[in-house]
């Protein structure tokens, strides 16, 4: 969220932004009524949800802020007068974020006021990979060559940043892996050549080397069923599983569009794979998920013939009865070993442990609680699956679902 009011820990000085980074507590204090000691259902919550600001110290959101806005402009290409002002918005902010003192950029949960009471959650570990990120999607979206500048030029900064626990996932903590498939998503079809060639060559390099390690065990092991691992020291690995996927899939179309029939790993590796592997791949990580796994259970709820019931959410796990419920009236539903008396329809959960057992449990969120982000993989990865029919210029009779040349519409080709 974006406010306008004045506020002394502006973006940049003498700018009237705001970022609101989030609403709630997380304190562990069992004395305070909060966001995570209390189970109720939100219309009967009573406790104070203080908002939390971001100033200079929020560049990563910021980042992530300019890619949704510039992003939706494409969307929402149609509706002229909304797309334009997305854009501004999206430009407005990018030149404060940007344009701060590099001693003053830095990460949103680095300080208290501004996202500290995410950390133990959500903790940011870099940010110039967000900026990356929001001036590659605003190139995008304006044609602007300014933007793209930005995004090559801090490519490998930004790869400096990147944790080699981070290396080649895709989720709200890192945009360097899928920022790398974008940019060799442009240097396949609209390749703008000097002075962007050396991170164009390390974003397709990389893109090809993240293709092997899905595939070929590089870098991350799969369970004896088939689920991809890339954070095996975390819980919920479905959330990685399904970016994956996406990445994968999306990879796939893209050499399909230029009639190649696969790629090798890297110039330091000599495997290769083909097309048809990496979308076997792709469909194999949301076949898991949705029941082909040895718990034979679907992760979605809704979906298939066994699911989970006890999702790790306190509206769909407290009966609507008329009545208001205290902060401590709220434990015996969670504790309750019952069904949810309302279905969380759609919701993925965590998913299983590292040898693919699960535990329907709603007191253990690592495998039943869903989350916003992980389900917005999991849309990503079916929509990529999806392929509906759809004729190319160049193909009268190809099936992809991918439009080839939408998301180019505001670049110009150099002569």
């Amino acid at each position: 969220m974006i406010s306008t009011r004045p506020w002394a820990g502006s973006l940049m000085p003498y700018k009237n932004t705001t970022i609101c980074t989030s609403v709630g507590s997380t304190s562990n204090d069992t004395k305070i009524e909060n966001d995570i000691n209390c189970w109720q259902r939100p219309e009967d919550m009573a406790y104070p949800r203080p908002v939390s600001l971001c100033g200079s110290t929020a560049s990563d959101l910021a980042g992530e802020i300019v890619a949704a806005l510039s992003a939706a402009s494409l969307v929402f290409k149609e509706d002229t007068d909304y797309s334009t002002k997305l854009i501004k918005s999206a430009e407005e902010l990018f030149e404060i974020a940007i344009g701060v003192d590099q001693k003053q950029k830095g990460m949103y949960t680095a300080i208290l006021d501004c996202g500290g009471q995410a950390t133990q959650f959500y903790n940011s570990t870099s940010y110039q990979d967000e900026l990356v990120w929001g001036g590659t999607w605003l190139f995008f979206a304006t044609g602007n060559t300014s933007y793209l500048g930005y995004a090559t030029e801090n490519f490998f900064l930004a790869e400096k940043e990147e944790l080699f626990s981070e290396k080649g996932i895709f989720y709200w903590n890192n945009k360097l892996t899928a920022n790398a498939v974008l940019l060799t998503r442009l240097r396949f079809f609209r390749d703008l050549g000097y002075p962007y060639e050396d991170a164009f060559t390390e974003s397709s390099n990389r893109t090809d080397l993240l293709m092997c390690s899905y595939l070929f065990d590089l870098a991350f092991k799969k369970t004896e069923g088939g689920l991809i691992l890339l954070k095996p020291d975390y819980g919920a690995p479905l959330q990685y599983a399904v970016t994956a996927s996406f990445l994968s899939k999306l990879y796939s179309d893209y050499l399909e569009l230029l009639h190649r029939s696969g790629s090798s790993c890297s110039p330091t590796y000599s495997s290769a794979f083909s097309l048809d592997t990496l979308r076997r791949f792709s469909k194999s990580q949301v076949d898991y998920i949705l029941g082909d796994n040895p718990m034979k259970t679907s992760y979605v709820v809704g979906f298939g013939a066994s699911y989970p019931n006890q999702v790790h959410h306190r509206a769909a796990s407290i009966p609507w009865d008329g009545q208001a419920h205290s902060c401590a009236e709220g434990d015996k539903w969670l504790n309750s070993k019952e069904a949810n008396p309302n279905e969380l329809l759609g919701a993925m959960v965590g998913g299983p442990d590292q040898n693919d057992i699960f535990l329907d449990e709603r007191e253990k969120p690592w495998f039943t609680e869903p989350s916003i982000s992980s389900n917005a993989g999991l849309v990503a990865a079916l929509i990529a699956l999806h392929e509906p029919p759809r004729k190319l210029l160049d193909s009268s009779d190809s099936k992809l679902g991918i439009d080839q040349m939408g998301m180019f519409g505001n670049i110009k080709l150099i002569p």
